[in-house]
């Protein structure tokens, strides 16, 4: 039996304490060869239809991306071949996606076609009062991400006050050494750099697929320490240096702290290399992941200056707290958020003609494999 292909699973946009952010533009580089762009209401099938065409890829050898929803981390919002240079995604509210490139290029597939809409609109009530309670669920959840926020900033500064820079600033040298060493890109064409979640505040919780994407890394750098530390700041500290020297990078951005200076993960393919955020007090460490081994761990709480942190603990550790109670809530109006979605795809499942929808996904299949 041939090989079956491999799954990297990641997060194309997140909800975060700056409000949805999105990275859609990374999912598939600018030479792709066809991006199929999915339209329809929720329920139309659209995550069904891109995960049965990644099965059946997989089935082929092929390996893919599952690029999944961080409000339905079941459910997927784009699929990309790298191989192949083809890309299915979500073209619906959140993420707009419209065609750049139409016929050249993109392709919108419709799922709108195949319902019964007298079906939906006698269903118009329902779906608008229920389309706004989770337009308002929302709402709270971000400002709880935002409330959350200002609590772990507080928390930070306390840890900050006692951080030894100097020796931080020896400890980024070291490690940017080990991590680049004297190397050049095989390519010295501009750097490039592709932008994603590897994790993503969701209705379950915390979800964290960075471990999928960690396979291919033969040397894995692990960073951890307190907030405040600078851990993201160091591993995007690095992904600028590597960058400079040309080579592509591959960076995770952490949903608590989307900015671009701040990176939870980085991932350099030219020399096998990963540098990862591995902080077991913050929700978004990955802890000790099974079968990873790292050629290092580095660990910035030995920077602090141990006479200093005991000053202000009971601040600190208040700080901690309101940070994670407020996660929580957000956490929590996510989820009543999804329920109340799940009430409207209820509404057009009820309405769907899913034969035709497979018919249109093996079409989409047949279209797919001509560019191997």
């Amino acid at each position: 039996m041939d090989k079956k292909g491999q799954i990297r699973r990641m997060f194309p946009g997140g909800n975060t304490t700056a409000g949805f952010v999105s990275w859609f533009q990374y999912m598939i580089r600018p030479d792709a060869n066809r991006i199929f762009i999915l339209k329809g209401g929720p329920g139309t099938g659209k995550s069904t239809f891109m995960m049965a065409i990644g099965q059946d890829l997989m089935d082929r050898g092929m390996d893919v991306e599952y690029h999944h929803c961080s409000t339905d981390p079941d459910s997927l919002d784009g699929l990309v071949i790298p191989a192949l240079k083809v890309a299915l995604m979500d073209g619906t509210a959140p993420h707009i996606n419209d065609p750049k490139n139409p016929g050249a290029v993109d392709e919108i597939i419709s799922l709108g076609e195949y319902w019964e809409e007298k079906e939906i609109i006698r269903h118009r009530d329902e779906i608008v009062s229920t389309n706004q309670k989770v337009s308002r669920l929302f709402q709270i959840a971000f400002s709880l991400l935002r409330q959350s926020r200002a609590a772990y900033e507080e928390w930070e500064s306390y840890v900050q006050e006692t951080v030894n820079r100097a020796e931080a600033c020896r400890i980024l040298r070291s490690l940017r050494e080990r991590v680049l060493g004297a190397g050049t890109a095989p390519n010295q064409s501009a750097p490039k750099s592709r932008h994603l979640f590897g994790s993503a505040i969701t209705p379950k919780g915390v979800v964290d697929f960075r471990e999928t994407l960690l396979r291919e890394s033969s040397r894995i750098f692990f960073i951890k320490g307190q907030p405040g530390t600078g851990v993201r700041q160091m591993i995007a500290g690095i992904a600028r240096s590597a960058e400079e020297l040309g080579f592509f990078t591959e960076q995770y951005h952490c949903p608590y702290e989307p900015e671009e200076n701040k990176l939870d993960m980085l991932l350099i393919p030219d020399i096998q290399t990963a540098v990862v955020n591995n902080s077991p007090p913050c929700p978004f460490g990955l802890g000790n992941p099974v079968g990873i081994r790292p050629v290092a761990e580095i660990d910035l709480d030995d920077c602090m200056q141990k006479g200093r942190q005991e000053e202000y603990e009971p601040e600190r550790a208040d700080a901690e707290i309101r940070s994670r109670d407020l996660l929580q809530k957000a956490v929590d109006h996510l989820a009543r958020a999804k329920s109340a979605h799940d009430e409207i795809e209820g509404f057009y499942i009820q309405s769907m003609d899913y034969d035709r929808v497979r018919q249109k996904r093996d079409e989409v299949l047949h279209k797919i494999l001509q560019y191997q």
